[in-house]
C-alpha cells in the first residue's frame, strides 16, 4: 500500500509555482489545506485564495501567488511533519522560524493555527509546516 503525503504536494505545488513565476496554482480542495492556505493569506505570503469547481465537479483551491519587488513572498517552505515521521510539540517547544521573521503551522485540537495564534491559546500540536 502506498502512502501519499498530500500536504507536502500541496506545499511543492505552491513553491514550484513561485519559482516558475505563475500567477496562480491550483490543488483539489480539502479542509486541512484550505486552513493552510487562509493562514498563508491572513500573514500575507499569498495574495488571496478561492474554493472553485473545475469542470468535473471537483472542488479546487486556486491560490493567486503574491511577490514583492518581482521576487516570491515565498523565501522557503518545507514540511516538517511527514507521513513516516509525525513531529509533535507543546506550545512551549514550538520552533520560532528565522526569529521570529517566519511562521510555523500546526494542526491543533481547535483546528489549523499558525505558531503566534497556538502560543497564545497555550495549545501544542503536529508542527504541519514552516514558512519564511
Amino acid at each position: 500500500m502506498s502512502v501519499h503525503d498530500t500536504i507536502g504536494d500541496f506545499i511543492t505545488v505552491i513553491r514550484n509555482a513561485g519559482n516558475a513565476g505563475k500567477s496562480t496554482c491550483q490543488y483539489p480542495h480539502s479542509n486541512l489545506r484550505s486552513g493552510i492556505a487562509s493562514i498563508l493569506q491572513v500573514r500575507g505570503f499569498v495574495s488571496k485564495f478561492n474554493e472553485i469547481k473545475s469542470d468535473s465537479g471537483i472542488k479546487q483551491l486556486e491560490i493567486h501567488l503574491k511577490y514583492v519587488g518581482g521576487e516570491h513572498a515565498i523565501r522557503g517552505i518545507s514540511r516538517i511533519s511527514k507521513p513516516g515521521r509525525k513531529s509533535y510539540c507543546g506550545y512551549r517547544e514550538i520552533p520560532r522560524v528565522l526569529g521570529g521573521l517566519g511562521i510555523s503551522i500546526l494542526s491543533t485540537p481547535q483546528g489549523i493555527m499558525d505558531d503566534r495564534s497556538a502560543r497564545k491559546n497555550k495549545l501544542g500540536g503536529e508542527l504541519l509546516c514552516s514558512v519564511w
